[in-house]
């Protein structure tokens, strides 16, 4: 608890800095007095003024934003010999670089720490398949689990490396979103022959970017030993008399190859809302043994699915990523640019009704993945980082009148016609803009405890 707290505080603390320090570096740089930097609102915990300076820099008590208060004739009285240094006064090409700057200043951190994951390196699963979920696009198209998949392409795209199963769910998820069939280069076993595999992702319903996704396509994880691990007091797994490191060589009639499809028959072990019973054959310590395992029933999206109470499949085969200086560095930018690219379609899609808004995530959910990266180790936090720096950047460039986008729209406006945008007008759209806002924490908060209670 006290990791994930300690998480969320430090990612909010650092994107939300990185977000207001590009506004204010702007600012200053274009000639405009800045009189407050503040990480946060409400009461100040920490103030400073760095002498011979005119800005007051403040940790507020409540993290959720931040600004840059700059001098400006709208918001109170100038003196004469200072209204050069006001905001309102400056060119449009200044106001609209300043107001650009906290966006982009997120999208150029998202890169950096994209690329100081690349360099350093991070432990990923090897590309290896688990058996696809039976019936869906990965098990229609011809694998069967263990391929070790070497290369993907998109559309008509040359094909790229896969390097990682988490290059390939990447890779996935960009063409099911994209509605674009992907290609596979795949080994039937690791030194083997070499084919190619189509995946016609291009006719799925991809509105649920989440798990069920990865599902329907039938690519949910990377292929494990169809072990036992930690098994829950008083669950199924444990009144069977199963135990800690068992390999399960077959379920009824089913020979076992691997974590997943022990799962699937698992998750399938119910008839008419009820547990059927299996017969389980198992290896422990050089022996074989039988013995009867009914699953419990538990409900997932209201579907009645089986359940041992234990941890089933080993641990992945792991390799080390690595990349060099040009290339972490480029393959940084690609990801961000990637991520903001589909950040924007998703929230298009949900806008036309074709993406669910459950896919809104508020506060409690990014602590949540917060202190679970902060557990696995500095890459993986940084990674998460970067992502949540990307996904500051793209919002606040969304055209709603109380984001940096809603003022570079105003900006547009006034570029094409000439004129600045009424002040009635600019107040009405800043009453629909908080209202769509507050629309969309309500939902993002509502789905973070729908999440947490399920």
């Amino acid at each position: 608890m006290l990791l994930t707290i300690v998480a969320f505080i430090v990612a909010l603390g650092l994107l939300i800095a990185v977000h207001e320090y590009g506004h204010y570096r702007v600012a200053v740089a274009c000639g405009v007095k800045v009189l407050r930097f503040s990480v946060g609102f409400g009461k100040p915990l920490v103030r400073w003024q760095p002498k011979g300076s005119p800005t007051e820099f403040v940790i507020g008590a409540f993290p959720l934003g931040g600004y840059v208060r700059m001098l400006d004739e709208r918001e109170a009285p100038v003196p004469e010999a200072e209204r050069h240094l006001a905001f309102n006064n400056q060119s449009l090409r200044k106001r609209a670089a300043i107001v650009a700057a906290g966006p982009l200043a997120n999208l150029a951190l998202a890169v950096l720490l994209y690329a100081v994951v690349n360099w350093s390196g991070v432990q990923e699963p090897r590309p290896i398949l688990a058996s696809p979920v039976a019936g869906s696009v990965a098990s229609q198209a011809g694998l069967h689990g263990g391929e070790l998949v070497l290369a993907q392409a998109q559309g008509d795209d040359e094909a790229t490396p896969v390097r990682s199963f988490e290059d390939l769910r990447w890779a996935l998820a960009r063409g099911a979103l994209d509605g674009e069939d992907v290609r596979l280069t795949v080994q039937s076993r690791p030194g083997g022959a070499e084919r190619q595999v189509l995946l016609p992702l291009s006719a799925m319903d991809a509105s649920q970017a989440d798990g069920t996704l990865f599902r329907a396509i039938g690519i949910a994880g990377p292929w494990t030993r169809p072990v036992l691990g930690g098994l829950v007091d008083g669950g199924a797994a444990q009144r069977a008399g199963l135990q800690e490191g068992d390999l399960v060589l077959r379920v009824g009639a089913v020979d076992i190859v691997d974590g997943a499809q022990l799962r699937e028959t698992i998750r399938g072990a119910v008839q008419d809302g009820s547990a059927v019973a299996q017969s389980w054959r198992i290896e422990r310590d050089g022996r074989t043994l039988e013995l009867p395992v009914t699953p419990d029933v538990a409900d997932e999206a209201g579907r009645p699915i089986g359940r041992i109470g234990a941890y089933v499949g080993a641990p992945p085969e792991m390799l080390q990523v690595r990349y060099g200086p040009l290339e972490g560095f480029a393959l940084g930018a690609r990801r961000t640019w990637e991520v903001s690219v589909l950040t924007l379609r998703m929230m298009g899609r949900m806008v036309i009704g074709q993406a669910s808004i459950k896919n809104l995530s508020g506060p409690l959910t990014i602590a949540d993945y917060a202190g679970r990266s902060a557990s696995m180790g500095l890459a993986q936090y940084l990674a998460f980082l970067a992502l949540m720096s990307v996904s500051l950047g793209v919002l606040n460039l969304l055209p709603l009148p109380v984001l940096d986008g809603g003022h570079l729209m105003y900006y547009l406006w006034e570029g094409m016609t000439g004129r600045a945008v009424p002040e009635a007008w600019m107040e009405r759209l800043q009453r629909g803009g908080v209202a769509v806002l507050l629309l969309m924490m309500t939902i993002a908060l509502f789905n973070d405890i729908t999440r947490l209670i399920g």
